[in-house]
């Protein structure tokens, strides 16, 4: 016999009160009553809250509160209001136990009467299946399991009960056995789910009105309970593993391809799929073995839609278990095109939105394609097959090299940044996967179209090796990867050379093949080894810029990189018209100035471009008028700059180093920002930007004076996920943003700086280089260890994420411990301590230090040190002599006799020379070859100005064939003021009388043609010869009268 729950009235009492639900959909949902003094009443409240309804779930055992209403919605009551303004903590016996304002205090509307839905069952279950994802379903009524109908579910609320068992998909609804006279409790309710709910009691519900029940239900659930990746070189790589009835197994799929690879790296936010390892590279699994496919139909193409079966251990046969190496680049894809193709849309936090286009650029998208396994950027125009998405539009600006692995590792600017309509959203067209682009790659250069040559054959990023490597070889590499020309073909440095697979050797091409593949090649597996190498090209499309040596990406030094180095920029004619293309190619705005004389420091090696002369209009510095590629007169003291609008800069003013009113500079100019809508998040991360600690306050009293520049900024809302401030969303640059002044803000961070003193720069000094700014702890002597680099002030450890061996060559060079043996993650030599500084460190392998590999500063939690990084290293440390080291007594011996050896000598030598000088005095004889010097010198003066003369460049020997060697000691005697109107810096060193063609030469001709110059050059010094003349040799000397020179090297002999 059926036993039935008696649900439709159901009251409980205390005492001789009595509370009911009323005019619900069931036992356990509807308007709340309560019976007082004999009569029936309602409950009024307008902040009626879970809690509240918490206890009126508890108090008639309905399980737990799902909804607490307000406003009558199951209809409006009679009789008195017995309660007003409940207020419960949860955990009380009945609910007039909570506080109150008393029984019948307060007359209210009916129409404010208050309900609940309660849950009406406190657990569910599966039970009787093969395992706890199938089986007959339950739930718990009180202390008691109730059956469930098969007539009162249908798929959907199956759906949600697997969802809610954490089993994955619902695969089927089956009919169970026929009740026929068994005695079991039977639920009443039936469940309309839509679908989306996440527990089986948020669905809508009602009473089965026929109580009649025939079969129970039986649910079957995919099993899945999630998936991970073991035994890889990264967390996003290495053998599946899938959690199956509350078991962690490996994943045996048949049908297992890259196509379901890409599926599962995008559901364990992993990006894309790159690649499916083979053989053994990610170990075997030791525990369970799950039979599962990508490819099943049922319900989805997911392998959480399907059924999922244990095998034994040796069941699944070799190759079968599946394997993954994903990108490691979550946050970007492409919609509403083709899988290579489509409007760019990115991740903040769970919720994906389309980007501006307003900073968009090529290098950003050549990222993002690579990302996605995509090849390269080709356009960002917008296509017309492109259709507008839905969402927000996010107004990031990402500033890429080209060479990172992903979007997010770029610099990001949002701060300020304009707004967009849906029309003017970014896209990008990539050049595709598979392609022929695709099949070859440049890796380990400056950017995409440099470096080293690598080809991908079934899947597999191999060598290219030949021992007759040439430009016709590159100039087919070039094409194919839609590079320009080349401009160079080598063969890689030993240091460089790659340890992998070999994929080509022997390469012979005519030069007009389109493809790499269509030349003459022989295929590593029959070609011996021999005397082949790495190769390398540098393509016309490599050619880059950068502002060096400012504090921020938007200000500093001119370089290009040409030819595959990177080298400077004169400063003759340097303006802001040019400076203006500088800065609207990096994407910095405007210019705001062009400076001059190396205002931010030398540079080093190749000058490139002189004489630069841009109307402002160009999109790029070299489309500009120029002297020829590397053709100059300059040194490197005239190394040009410029500040561009969008640099940024943060302080706190009228206050200390961590507290004050907060403003930014933009635009050149400081400004305050508004305190609008101001969170402690934001606070906190200007606190962060700033070097001041976690955490700090808004001030409230402003204490820190008014602002007299403009107010830049209003509604900055930072979030914890940030790292600075730039990246955080706010309105618009606005000079007037705020509506007065008593909206700046002044805040006041918990921490102090801790890199205000220089001693803070190095861990023992004052100075130090980047060599005692590294260590190793932990392992067996100072060649192997954990990581550890020194940085504001404290010693710190690095992530390990994307650490490889390229990363570990560095720190090895660096600490001159040889190469690396291996790159060790996971606290191999132990937990650090202190901060972690970086994280997503990316070098090449061939920097000199650690500090000149990109990398990410590590803000929030998304490290810690049981990620360490750490290197074994092939060599030992050079030990210095240390200073405890004993002087035997025959050495101080040695040093004193020494000491007395030498100052016996030093006074002969000076009685020599005294006696020589006495001898030329008496002779009126001298130096015939010093002489020669300066007669040439007067002569070739007098002849100049006498006669025509040459440009400044036949006599200037230019830093690209001198590679800026040592210069002259310059003198502090200053030259007359008319030395400065040449505008000449430097003559370099003059030959000797020997020299018959300079000896021809007027003196006109060594100081060169006098001429205008566009600004007066800051630094010059006297001329000294080596042998000394008297004053009035050389205040009566024609050379020095006005040459128009800064500095004169010394003379050859």
């Amino acid at each position: 016999m059926i036993k039935l729950c008696p649900f439709y009235n159901l009251a409980l009492s205390e005492g001789s009160d009595e509370l009911r639900l009323s005019n619900g959909t069931g036992p356990c949902s509807g308007r709340v009553e309560v019976k007082h003094e004999e009569k029936w009443g309602t409950v009024c409240d307008g902040d009626w809250t879970i809690k509240d309804a918490e206890v009126v779930c508890k108090q008639l055992q309905c399980g737990y509160a799902v909804k607490a209403l307000n406003r009558a919605p199951f209809g409006e009551g009679t009789g008195p209001t017995w309660l007003y303004r409940v207020d419960c903590h949860g955990d009380e016996p009945a609910l007039w136990n909570c506080t109150h304002t008393g029984w019948g205090a307060f007359i209210c509307p009916h129409y404010f009467d208050i309900g609940v839905i309660c849950s009406g069952f406190s657990d569910l279950r599966l039970t009787g299946g093969d395992t706890s994802c199938s089986g007959h379903l339950k739930v718990k009524q009180e202390e008691t399991w109730a059956t469930v109908c098969f007539s009162h579910i249908d798929f959907k609320t199956a759906s949600v009960i697997c969802n809610e068992l954490e089993c994955g998909q619902a695969v089927d609804t089956l009919r169970g056995t026929h009740f026929g006279d068994r005695h079991e409790l039977i639920w009443q309710e039936e469940f309309h789910c839509v679908g989306d709910e996440t527990h089986l009691a948020d669905c809508p519900r009602n009473l089965h009105q026929t109580n009649t029940c025939s079969h129970d239900a039986i649910v079957v659930c995919s099993g899945y309970g999630g998936y991970r990746l073991a035994n890889g070189s990264t967390t996003c790589s290495g053998r599946v593993e899938l959690l199956h009835g509350g078991t962690w197994g490996t994943l045996c799929d048949y049908l297992w391809d890259l196509s379901a690879a890409n599926t599962l790296c995008h559901q364990i936010d992993c990006g894309v799929a790159l690649l499916i390892p083979s053989g053994q590279s990610s170990g075997e699994g030791n525990g369970s073995v799950w039979n599962g496919t990508f490819s099943c139909q049922k319900n989805g193409s997911h392998l959480r839609d399907c059924p999922v079966r244990a095998l034994g251990q040796d069941e699944c046969p070799a190759g079968k278990e599946a394997r993954v190496e994903c990108s490691g680049c979550p946050g970007g894809r492409l919609v509403n095109g083709t899988t290579c193709s489509g409007i760019v849309e990115i991740r903040h936090g769970d919720t994906w939105g389309r980007l501006c286009h307003s900073h968009w650029n090529l290098q950003a998208a050549s990222v993002l394609c690579h990302q996605l396994n995509c090849g390269y950027a080709k356009s960002i125009k917008m296509e017309g097959g492109f259709v507008d998405g839905n969402g927000p539009i996010w107004r990031d600006a990402f500033h890429c090299e080209g060479t990172e692995s992903c979007l997010w590792d770029c610099a990001q600017v949002t701060l300020g940044n304009p707004t967009c309509s849906a029309k003017e959203v970014a896209t990008v067209t990539c050049s595709g996967n598979p392609g022929l682009a695709e099949s070859l790659r440049l890796s380990g250069g400056e950017s995409r179209c440099d470096g080293r040559v690598e080809i991908s054959l079934h899947g597999v990023w191999s060598r290219v090796l030949d021992d007759d490597w040439d430009i016709k070889d590159a100039h087919v590499v070039c094409r194919q990867l839609q590079c320009g020309t080349a401009e160079k073909a080598y063969y890689l440095p030993k240091s460089e050379r790659g340890m992998g697979l070999v994929g080509l050797r022997s390469v012979q091409c005519s030069g007009n093949e389109t493809q790499l593949m269509l030349c003459n090649t022989s295929h590593h597996q029959t070609v011996p080894m021999g005397v082949s190498e790495d190769i390398g090209v540098i393509c016309s499309g490599s050619r880059l810029m950068r502002l060096v040596n400012g504090t921020n990406r938007c200000a500093g030094r001119v370089e290009l990189y040409h030819h595959g180095i990177w080298g400077t920029i004169c400063d003759d004619k340097w303006d802001l018209s040019d400076a203006n293309v500088v800065c609207k190619q990096l994407g910095c705005g405007h210019a705001i100035k062009a400076f001059v004389s190396a205002h931010y420091g030398e540079g080093s090696g190749q000058i490139w471009l002189d004489d630069v002369n841009c109307t402002g209009a160009e999109s790029d510095l070299w489309a500009c008028p120029s002297r020829p590629w590397g053709q100059h007169n300059c040194q490197h003291k005239e190394d040009a700059g410029v500040l561009c609008r969008d640099f940024l800069a943060l302080r706190l003013v009228n206050g200390s180093d961590c507290a004050g009113r907060v403003e930014v500079f933009y635009n050149g100019t400081w400004g305050s920002v508004c305190s609008n809508s101001m969170s402690q998040v934001t606070t906190a991360t200007m606190c962060k930007h700033l070097g001041c600690g976690d955490g700090g306050g808004i001030e409230i009293d402003f204490k820190y004076g008014r602002g007299s520049g403009p107010t830049w900024l209003d509604h900055i809302e930072c979030t914890e996920q940030h790292s600075s401030l730039w990246q955080c969303q706010s309105d618009p640059w606005n000079p007037r943003s705020c509506n007065n002044r008593a909206e700046e803000t002044h805040i006041t961070c918990i921490g102090n700086q801790k890199f205000i003193s220089a001693f803070a720069e190095c861990p023992n000094s004052t100075s130090c280089s980047d060599r005692e700014k590294l260590r190793v702890m932990g392992g067996e002597d100072e060649c192997s260890g954990r990581v550890e680099m020194w940085h504001q002030g404290s010693w710190g450890t690095i992530c390990d994420d994307a650490w490889d061996m390229a990363d570990a060559n560095v720190v090895c060079r660096q600490l001159g411990c040889g190469s690396a043996v291996s790159a060790l993650s996971e606290a191999a030599f132990g937990e650090g301590t202190g901060p972690i500084w970086l994280e997503k460190v990316h070098c090449k392998g061939t920097e000199l230090s650690l500090w000149d590999c990109s990398s990410k500063p590590l803000f929030g939690k998304s490290c810690d040190h049981k990620e360490d990084a750490a290197v074994n290293c092939s060599g030992r440390p050079r030990r210095p002599a240390t200073g405890s080291t004993r002087l035997s007594v025959p050495v101080i011996f040695c040093i004193i006799l020494g000491t007395l050896l030498c100052l016996v000598l030093a006074i002969l030598a000076g009685q020599i020379r005294r006696a020589r000088a006495q001898q030329r005095g008496s002779k009126l004889s001298y130096d015939p070859f010093s002489e020669a010097v300066y007669e040439e010198i007067d002569y070739n003066l007098m002849r100049e100005k006498q006669g025509s003369s040459k440009p400044k460049e036949q006599f200037y020997r230019a830093d690209s064939d001198e590679e800026n060697g040592p210069r002259a000691t310059q003198e502090t005697s200053p030259l007359p003021e008319n030395a400065l109107e040449d505008g000449y810096d430097d003559a370099t060193e003059a030959p000797g009388p020997r020299d018959a063609s300079l000896s021809e030469q007027n003196e006109q001709e060594i100081i060169g043609i006098p001429g205008e110059s566009d600004r007066n050059k800051d630094a010059w010094t006297d001329w000294t010869p080596r042998n000394r003349t008297s004053e009035a040799e050389r205040s009566s000397s024609p050379a020095l009268e006005d040459t128009g020179y800064d500095d004169i090297e010394e003379l050859g002999h």
